[in-house]
């Protein structure tokens, strides 16, 4: 059989990701290891040169070997998970699938951030999330366990997107502790580990011509600012820290995971070993605001799912956004690495405030939809995605499709706040309430924290009716409803003085 035929035979049959070839007799050929659906357009649509590829092994060992074995050019290792990155031909993908210990090929993909169109009837000017949220009233009467106001001191999260602009003044007085910028496919490379350091004053977000990212770190973690007609925007949790890994604003799976390696590898430590945690606080939080458009099957033997889960037991938790891509739940278009039910890792929808902080207001229409019959698909919590106020400076081309934009404080800080939508903005709402939380209770696992989430959020009432799953009132559209970070610090023992 010839190579392009075994693997369309492979889609007919359904037996990608996972599959064995049963049909087959067994002396007729060895038994194949599966590809993923990724690897498998790769493989159909490539020329004879080379391409990505994720040797999965049951050890690093039969990945590296398997590697080594067919010629294939190493890229960069994932050391906790037993993979390795290569560059590879169609004849050396052949050869691996019948390596000894070889047990998944998966190929890259493009991904893209979730920001949606800001084209709403109501449009603010001010910062009001932190009201919905009640992430500002926490702030104002609740202590961690550090005696400290409750503003995510003490806490770093991390941040994988387009990259910083760590000169806006969101961002002022050290705020960004590391930036990182992956380099995995960039030719270029020398560095084996696809991570390069960047020093902290250089705007990373500008370099990939995002804005994105600067947008999504504020939203999470930028300080409080007074802009130039006296309002103040403010991040959910301005006392934390931020690790920011820029992945460029044309983003594929392979440099987010090789972000998430990064971050696997060194969050107990994100600015090593002789930097104090006192000036550059552990990593427990990570946010990712991309996906691949149009949602799609959850797969856990990728190797995103394999390094989330690693931070997870490792003390971090994951939270994804949930996706643009609207629906009616008939089908599921929700992210598919946020599906996995591991707690810990936590799916957010975007619910609109209606600019004014309101607590009962609509789901917002953009927002994607797990599928009806499958709970498994669904949002895990809704937070504010909707017209979000934050860094952003003008001239950039996601900031430039705002549609108000603000200036900062400075001369200088013409434009430089604007307001945008997406599942984009309403993840990093959470991620800077799990700041929070990890300040009221550090000892909190990642299911701890997930599970006071949702058992305090707020079941609003627009959209569809909740369901009985799992323990929680949920339903596919809004997840457990509007989170509350006032009744959920309270719930982890935060307490007022």
């Amino acid at each position: 059989m010839s190579r392009r035929g075994l693997l369309t035979g492979l889609l007919v049959s359904g037996l990608i990701g996972g599959g064995t070839l049963a049909a087959m007799p067994a002396s007729a050929e060895p038994a194949l290891v599966p590809l993923s659906p990724s690897l498998v357009g790769q493989l159909l649509s490539a020329s004879s040169g080379e391409m990505p590829v994720m040797v999965h092994g049951a050890t690093l060992a039969d990945a590296e070997r398997a590697v080594s074995a067919t010629g294939m050019q190493r890229v960069t290792t994932f050391r906790k998970i037993g993979v390795v990155v290569a560059q590879a031909t169609k004849q050396q993908v052949d050869a691996a699938r019948t390596q000894p210990g070889v047990t998944y090929l998966e190929g890259d993909q493009p991904i893209a951030v979730h920001a949606a169109p800001s084209a709403p009837p109501q449009v603010t000017t001010r910062s009001t999330s932190l009201l919905a949220t009640r992430g500002l009233e926490a702030r104002q009467t609740l202590f961690g366990a550090n005696g400290a106001a409750l503003d995510g001191s003490g806490i770093s999260i991390a941040v994988i997107d387009s990259g910083i602009d760590p000169t806006h003044p969101a961002f002022a007085g050290g705020k960004v502790v590391r930036a990182l910028k992956s380099t995995c496919l960039d030719d270029s490379n020398t560095d084996t580990s696809c991570i390069k350091d960047v020093p902290t004053g250089v705007d990373t977000d500008t370099l990939s011509l995002g804005g994105h990212g600067t947008h999504v770190s504020s939203i999470a973690a930028g300080r409080s600012v007074t802009l130039s007609d006296g309002t103040t925007v403010s991040g959910a949790a301005p006392g934390a820290k931020i690790v920011s890994l820029s992945t460029g604003a044309a983003v594929v799976i392979l440099s987010a995971d090789s972000s998430l390696n990064w971050v696997l590898e060194h969050h107990a430590h994100p600015c090593g070993d002789a930097v104090p945690a006192t000036q550059c606080p552990p990593i427990r939080v990570v946010n990712n605001s991309y996906g691949p458009q149009g949602g799609g099957k959850f797969d856990a033997d990728s190797a995103t799912v394999k390094l989330q889960r690693q931070l997870v037991k490792e003390g971090v938790v994951m939270v994804w956004a949930a996706g643009n891509d609207g629906g009616d739940g008939s089908k599921s278009l929700t992210n598919p690495p946020a599906q996995d039910p591991t707690g810990g890792i936590i799916s957010v929808a975007s619910y609109n405030d209606q600019g004014n902080g309101s607590r009962n207001g609509p789901v917002s229409t953009f927002s994607s939809r797990g599928v009806k019959s499958d709970p498994s698909t669904w949002p895990d919590i809704s937070a504010p995605g909707q017209n979000i106020l934050g860094a952003c400076r003008a001239y950039l081309p996601i900031c430039s499709t705002g549609l108000k934009p603000q200036s900062g404080p400075g001369i200088l800080d013409v434009g430089s706040y604007n307001v945008l939508s997406g599942t984009s903005m309403a993840s990093p709402q959470i991620v800077g309430i799990v700041a929070l939380l990890f300040q009221a209770d550090p000892t909190a696992t990642p299911a701890e924290i997930e599970k006071v989430l949702k058992s305090t959020a707020l079941r609003y009432s627009n959209g569809a009716p909740y369901q009985q799953v799992g323990g929680y009132q949920t339903s596919f559209d809004k997840g457990t409803g509007l989170v509350d970070a006032l009744a959920a610090a309270k719930a982890l023992g935060a307490h007022g003085h």
